[in-house]
């Protein structure tokens, strides 16, 4: 789960600080910055990027007091190989809050549903990313079996 307050911008190169980076709510690590009210922009220390990477930053001094969620998740649910059904789903008090479905479309790499908020908007497309990144290595070692033959 990320925070949702979390604009993130480019893939971290050191994610040893994570038991399980392909486990995160995002594919992997991100670098980015901070969207809370009144703190638009603000880049988060290293340490800080755990809690932005992970959700439930109830330590963040930039959290908002109110807000509509805690947390946001989002899983590649369905593969239909020239389109990805992304599920989205929102937390508050460690509680579904809100639920969508995004998809993808591979073949033109365009989003045929996407969110209407710009920041869970970048955090799906970082998703499917590192999704189809992963879907195209696993595929290099079958092609390069393939062409041995």
């Amino acid at each position: 789960m990320a925070c949702p307050f979390f604009m993130p911008v480019s893939k971290l190169v050191d994610d040893s600080c994570f038991l399980h980076p392909l486990r995160l709510p995002l594919g992997g690590a991100w670098k980015g910055y901070c969207c809370a009210p009144g703190h638009e922009g603000a880049q988060p220390t290293h340490q800080e990027l755990t809690d932005c990477n992970l959700g439930y930053a109830t330590s963040c001094a930039r959290l908002p007091k109110q807000r509509e969620c805690d947390a946001v998740r989002f899983s590649v649910v369905r593969n239909l190989g020239s389109k990805l059904h992304v599920c989205f789903v929102s937390e508050l008090d460690y509680r579904p809050r809100e639920r969508v479905q995004l998809e993808y479309d591979v073949a033109i790499g365009q989003w045929a549903s996407p969110h209407q908020n710009p920041r869970v908007q970048k955090m799906a497309e970082c998703c499917v990313d590192f999704y189809l990144q992963r879907r195209n290595q696993s595929v290099q070692p079958e092609l390069t079996a393939s062409a041995n033959l």
